[in-house]
């Protein structure tokens, strides 16, 4: 099985798949790690994805990082791709039968499950609040796109970005997929418009999500230092390991504001356990993602 990401070496996944081959009965217990840096160009992604397709040993991967650039350089050479994919332009994860393969774009289903874990029910509902997602690439688009179709769905969705060409191709994600219009706000960081004024502006406990990849695929966090969450907010660093600033930043506020304060661990679980299920062909049960959960605590 395969893993594209930036660092692959140093993420947990390389100590727990062993541990959760060997739970499973896989067919193997080797995870091979493809780092790619975040400017690669075309060729080095059809390259990869070619390699994939040739090698008869090979059953699939995980994509982290690069879900977009995987699909704008590659779509191609796949011969199945799910709905979700093609909507939003993204492939999280691939999987293999005979020489033919099938990209597919798990997030919303993964993101879903890790918000759960963490959301009170009814929350937007009974509160008000509202969602700032700092990020617009693959991890914000999921994101976004499960929370407004979440049975208690924010009354407003802001989706902050430094690059104008992410927000535009969220804006027309959400467009295609006919969602309304009026639910969500797309901001272009800058000079015109400052990421923390958005967070200082949102109401109380509303959900803040770092998607940025800042603080694991490079360093800093896409707020200031000092910049105040909302009273009562839900913070989420999707990621689990790296300088994780932002998180820092959250937990240096979470007993002055009463935040509730979340890293990507629950994330990275249901992520990894949702590609191999398709990958390998098996059934996940609630009980069997805790099992698989308490074999990673291990290495956190």
């Amino acid at each position: 099985m395969g893993f594209v990401g930036v660092d692959t070496a140093n993420s947990s996944i390389q100590r727990v798949f062993p541990l959760w081959a060997r739970e499973l009965a896989l067919p193997t217990d080797e995870l091979v790690g493809h780092d790619l840096p975040l400017d690669a160009p075309d060729s080095a992604y059809r390259e990869l994805v070619e390699g994939m397709r040739a090698d008869p040993a090979y059953r699939g991967a995980l994509i982290t990082t690069h879900k977009i650039r995987v699909w704008e350089a590659a779509a191609d050479l796949f011969a199945e791709l799910d709905d979700f994919a093609r909507l939003c332009g993204e492939i999280s994860s691939v999987s293999k039968r005979g020489d033919l393969l099938a990209g597919h774009a798990k997030d919303p289903l993964t993101a879903g499950l890790a918000m759960v874990d963490f959301l009170p029910r009814g929350h937007f509902a009974r509160t008000g609040a509202e969602v700032v997602c700092l990020g617009a690439g693959g991890a914000g688009t999921a994101i976004t796109w499960w929370l407004a179709h979440h049975d208690d769905p924010p009354p407003r969705i802001v989706s902050v970005d430094s690059d104008p060409a992410r927000i535009e191709r969220l804006r027309g994600v959400h467009a295609r997929g006919g969602l309304p219009p009026g639910m969500f706000g797309y901001e272009v960081a800058g000079p015109g418009t400052d990421a923390a004024t958005l967070v200082r502006q949102a109401p109380p406990g509303s959900l803040v999500i770092n998607a940025t990849g800042m603080g694991k695929d490079r360093p800093g966090s896409p707020l200031p230092a000092g910049t105040p969450f909302p009273e009562q907010a839900l913070v989420w660093e999707i990621n689990y390991r790296g300088p994780l600033e932002f998180l820092a930043q959250a937990r240096a506020q979470r007993e002055e504001r009463g935040l509730t304060v979340e890293d990507g661990w629950s994330y990275f679980i249901h992520g990894w356990s949702q590609a191999i299920a398709t990958i390998f062909d098996l059934s996940l049960t609630p009980d069997l993602v805790h099992k698989l959960a308490k074999l990673a605590e291990v290495v956190r």
